[in-house]
């Protein structure tokens, strides 16, 4: 009986040892599939950007945030970064931008100074696993390195792209 115990015992190790040595071969390949995906998503990203920021601003403008205040320009920024959610594990393309208003009449903001301000903030795109999409969601009076930062918790930085490096 000792000795069937014995042989279970070690026939459950030698499973374990053989099963975490396949993991871990199986890691290069499993980060070079990531990094495959990644690029593929870069690469439509860029694709897409045109449509994804006039989508962007259409919904960003309707959220009637800032209140009292009417979206009349949004200028983005060339550089990208890109973070993953940590929930869901979905990547996100975060853009820098500077965003003009106008004071809506009767909004209570005309006599507000400020106003004409140009506004920092960082644009959200999401990419589904499928394709880019926006919700318009804005981060306003942060860059998308500070809004990693600021969102630690639920946001981890993947890459860095510029402008520069991609010409």
């Amino acid at each position: 009986m000792d000795y069937m115990l014995v042989h279970v015992a070690i026939t459950a190790c030698i499973a374990a040892v053989a099963g975490a040595a396949a993991m871990i071969a199986m890691r290069p390949l499993r980060v070079a599939r990531q990094a495959d995906r990644l690029a593929r998503a870069q690469r439509d990203f860029h694709r897409q950007r045109e449509p994804l920021e006039a989508k962007f601003i259409e919904l960003a403008a309707a959220t009637g945030k800032p209140r009292g205040l009417r979206w009349v320009d949004v200028q983005f920024d060339d550089d990208v970064l890109y973070a993953r959610d940590r929930k869901s594990r979905l990547l996100k393309a975060l853009v820098a931008i500077e965003v003009s208003f106008e004071a809506v009449e009767g909004g209570g903001m005309e006599e507000v100074e400020a106003v004409s301000r140009v506004r920092a903030a960082t644009a959200e795109f999401i990419h589904d696993g499928d394709r880019w999409a926006t919700k318009g969601r804005v981060y306003f009076n942060l860059a998308p390195s500070a809004a990693v930062k600021y969102l630690a918790s639920d946001l981890e930085l993947v890459a860095e792209e510029h402008a520069a490096e991609r010409q």
